[in-house]
């Protein structure tokens, strides 16, 4: 286990992606690989108002409900770390003090739950005062509704602007922040984030730490990703480049006897500030690669050569 930044929210060094609940995931499997997850050591499950509203049919909430649904129906609230997010499911879009207030109702009332321990800001909101945001996060802290806060998709310089408002509102600091990073979607977080993360001493759970399926080894051709419910999201991957990171996790994933997913997830983990990566899984079968990255320690060397196919992206 592992503390999130400043927090006291102690967490398994992955975090299961609540994304695929009630969409490419029905409740019942949800549930079942929400069961293996616990039964693997996990306990921090991430969340968000808009999961999974882009299915046809669907309207946002639903990824909370199931979540909400297993909680009751297991008796272990007390054991789940909770983490979901506002901003992007209107009514309750952007971060004025009407969306995060409502949004956090709305939230609390799918998962069945009296507070959320990690409550993100989902996507930065130029149209609002840093000052409204903060003031409305700070609110629900001294309700006891949140127990900590945290920021998805804002820059370094955004990330400053918070930490500075909520210093002179006497507010709490984001403990946490959720970029997109990975071995092929490196740039954006070490030459803008990783500095403001590392001074104010924040938790990274990045999401897309497999890039979408690309980083699980599974695509060796365009061919490969038509037809896939995520294939949309790899197709920038499948380049030369792409493919020479994927023949680099398949040799160290041959060395230690672990699958390629399991190698992707661990280099991120050894990256500094991160926490826990965020992985989805749409089936049980999917969950043992990775929670096998949570125990797995790459060598020097190993990460090294990651470093080294990954450069350019």
């Amino acid at each position: 286990m592992t503390n999130i930044g400043t927090s006291n929210l102690d967490v398994f060094p992955l975090a299961l992606g609540g994304n695929t609940f009630g969409w490419t995931s029905d409740a019942p499997e949800s549930m079942a690989v929400l069961d293996a997850f616990v039964a693997g050591g996990g306990n921090f499950v991430d969340s968000a108002d808009v999961y999974s509203a882009w299915k046809p049919g669907n309207v946002g909430g639903e990824s909370e409900s199931i979540l909400g649904d297993w909680m009751r129906a297991r008796n272990n609230r007390a054991d789940i770390i909770v983490a979901t997010k506002v901003s992007k499911l209107p009514p309750f879009s952007g971060l004025s003090a009407a969306s995060i207030a409502g949004g956090a109702e709305a939230s609390l009332k799918r998962l069945g739950i009296d507070y959320i321990d990690l409550y993100y800001a989902h996507a930065d909101d130029a149209e609002t005062p840093i000052a409204e945001s903060v003031a409305a996060f700070h609110e629900l802290v001294v309700a006891g509704k949140v127990r900590n806060i945290a920021l998805s998709n804002y820059s370094g310089a955004r990330i400053r602007e918070w930490m500075a408002e909520a210093d002179d509102q006497g507010a709490p600091r984001p403990v946490a922040v959720q970029p997109h990073y990975n071995l092929v979607f490196r740039h954006e977080y070490e030459s803008d984030l990783m500095a403001t993360v590392l001074e104010f001493g924040l938790g990274v759970v990045p999401y897309y730490g497999l890039a979408s399926g690309f980083l699980t080894g599974k695509y060796h051709s365009a061919a490969d990703a038509e037809g896939v419910a995520r294939g949309a999201g790899v197709a920038t991957y499948l380049t030369p480049e792409g493919f020479g990171v994927v023949a680099v996790l398949d040799e160290i994933a041959a060395t230690h006897n672990v699958a390629v997913a399991s190698v992707s997830l661990a280099w991120l983990r050894s990256r500094p500030g991160v926490v826990a990566p965020i992985a989805s899984a749409r089936v049980v079968q999917q969950l043992p690669a990775l929670l096998a990255s949570a125990t797995l320690e790459l060598t020097a060397a190993e990460i090294a050569l990651l470093d080294a196919a990954s450069a350019t992206f």
